[in-house]
């Protein structure tokens, strides 16, 4: 079945641009790390340039899910460029952190392979359903193409007959999320603040995520420092991202980018 996509917006403006624009790169003055990926594009199979740093600062999560693509299929660069991302993965120890580590081990030889079953789903849906609002959050990840079901879309699908109460609860079919609410989130905020240099900046933001409304106050207060603001994003971005690697662990799967479902 197609989920049902009520008032749905227009598509990722950056998605589109990747389609159009197949060429990627992330500069950095730091060492680089180069290697092709071959990924799906509207027209075809595109084979993708990727230039990025040994160690992007707030993307190991994001820039190692190419680098599992690429060392998949035996891409020129990608054995180093998956030996920096251990390293600087193990470094770190994030949440989830330690998970994508093992699967680089694995795919090198120098580890075991994690025993989860490959899943094509997007981590930033899977992330968005498991730490939204407790009213409307939770959902299930459709097990045979990996898409994400945020609780409302399956909800509607029931109520116009698209989908069968009996069959939306076949564990063989779906995955199951439970919204885990903002625990986690509110630690992030206390985290970023701990990296920002500047003690008056840091300062104002102790204040801000004191008491009810924290996640508001707190982008506000961000919002006069837009640089500070695009980090926090970034920041937040990649520990959801880990958190959601790591559920999906434990759940018993693993990600794979860019290739179709087994």
């Amino acid at each position: 079945m197609s989920k049902p996509q009520p008032g749905r917006g227009p598509e990722d403006p950056e998605s589109a641009t990747r389609a159009e624009n197949p060429e990627e790169e992330l500069s950095t003055d730091d060492r680089r790390i180069s290697l092709r990926v071959k990924v799906p594009a509207v027209d075809g199979t595109a084979v993708v340039e990727m230039t990025g740093p040994a160690v992007p600062e707030n993307g190991l999560q994001v820039f190692g899910d190419w680098v599992l693509a690429a060392l998949e299929q035996h891409a020129d660069g990608a054995a180093e460029a998956a030996r920096l991302m251990i390293a600087a993965l193990r470094e770190r120890d994030w949440e989830g952190d330690d998970v994508l580590a093992d699967q680089f081990d694995a795919l090198l030889g120098s580890g075991a392979m994690p025993d989860l079953r490959p899943l094509q789903v997007d981590l930033d849906e899977l992330a968005g359903i498991l730490e939204g609002d407790p009213m409307y959050g939770g959902g299930c990840v459709d097990l045979a193409t990996g898409e994400v079901w945020p609780a409302p879309a399956v909800d509607y699908a029931r109520e116009i007959g698209q989908e069968d109460e009996d069959e939306s609860d076949d564990p063989d079919k779906w995955l199951w999320v439970h919204c885990e609410g903002s625990r986690d989130g509110y630690r992030d905020m206390e985290l970023f603040i701990g990296t920002v240099r500047d003690l008056g900046r840091a300062d104002r933001l102790e204040i801000a995520i004191s008491g009810r409304g924290a996640f508001r106050r707190f982008k506000d207060v961000l919002a006069r420092w837009p640089g500070e603001l695009d980090r926090w994003y970034a920041f937040s971005a990649e520990r959801q991202r880990g958190r959601a690697r790591a559920w999906l662990a434990d759940a018993g799967y693993y990600v794979r980018k860019g290739l179709p479902p087994s």
